[in-house]
C-alpha cells in the first residue's frame, strides 16, 4: 500500500522557502465557511497576502449559503481587528442548480464518497481558474482543516489542477495537523461563530432531516 504523504510538512517546507525570498506572495484561498477559515488564516496570513474565494454553490438551500457567507464576512472583520491581517473576500454568483445536475447521479452515496470528490474538484477547479486568470502566485483550499475530508484526496486534486493552471502554484496543506483542528475549534468558540450541522449539498441536507 502506498505511503500517505505528509502534506503538513510540505506546507512548512514551502513556507520556509518563502520567508527567505522576500515580500509576501499572493494566495487565493478557497474556503467554505468561517470555522474552516479560522486556524487556516492564522497559519497562512504571516506568510501570504490572502484573498478568500467563497466558491460554494454546492450549499443548499440558498439561505444556508447566505448564512455561511455572512458569517465569513463578519469573521474577517473581527479577525482583522484582533490579528491585524486584512483578508479580501470574493463571492462568485450562486448556481446550485448546476451542482445538483452533476451530483444527482450519486445522490444515494454516503458522505465522503465519489459524490463529494466530484464536488471538491468542481469547486477547487473554478477557484483555481480564477487564481490563474487574476495573477495569484498560489492557490490553496481550507477544506483540509476538516476531519471529515480526506486531505490525501484534496491535495491530489490540487496537484492535478496545478497542471491545468501552471502559472499559479498549488500550496499543499493539512491544516488539521499539529493541533490545527483544536485551535480552529477554540477560535470558533472565541469568535462565537455559527457551526453548520452538515457539509452543504442538497443530499447531505436531506439526509440530516
Amino acid at each position: 500500500m502506498e505511503n500517505k504523504k505528509n502534506y503538513y510538512l510540505e506546507s512548512l517546507k514551502e513556507i520556509e522557502k518563502l520567508d527567505k525570498s522576500g515580500p509576501k506572495p499572493t494566495l487565493l484561498l478557497h474556503a467554505c465557511c468561517a470555522p474552516c477559515s479560522t486556524f487556516t488564516l492564522l497559519f497562512l496570513c504571516p506568510h501570504f497576502d490572502i484573498t478568500i474565494f467563497y466558491n460554494n454553490s454546492n450549499i443548499y438551500p440558498l439561505s444556508e449559503f447566505e448564512k455561511r457567507r455572512d458569517e465569513l464576512k463578519n469573521f474577517l472583520k473581527d479577525f482583522k481587528k484582533k490579528e491585524g491581517h486584512k483578508v479580501a473576500l470574493i463571492i462568485p454568483e450562486y448556481n446550485n442548480d448546476q451542482y445538483n445536475i452533476e451530483l444527482e447521479p450519486y445522490a444515494d452515496l454516503p458522505e465522503g464518497s465519489k459524490r463529494c470528490f466530484i464536488c471538491y474538484e468542481k469547486r477547487m477547479d473554478e477557484a483555481y481558474a480564477y487564481a490563474e486568470q487574476n495573477g495569484f502566485a498560489y492557490f490553496a483550499t481550507a477544506m483540509t482543516i476538516s476531519r471529515q475530508k480526506n486531505s490525501q484526496i484534496l491535495n491530489a486534486i490540487g496537484e492535478k489542477l496545478s497542471t491545468r493552471y501552471p502559472k499559479t502554484k498549488y500550496f499543499h496543506s493539512d491544516f488539521k495537523k499539529n493541533k490545527g483542528i483544536d485551535i480552529a475549534k477554540a477560535m470558533r468558540d472565541e469568535y462565537g461563530l455559527y457551526q453548520q450541522t452538515y457539509c452543504g449539498c442538497k443530499y447531505t441536507f436531506l439526509k440530516k432531516k
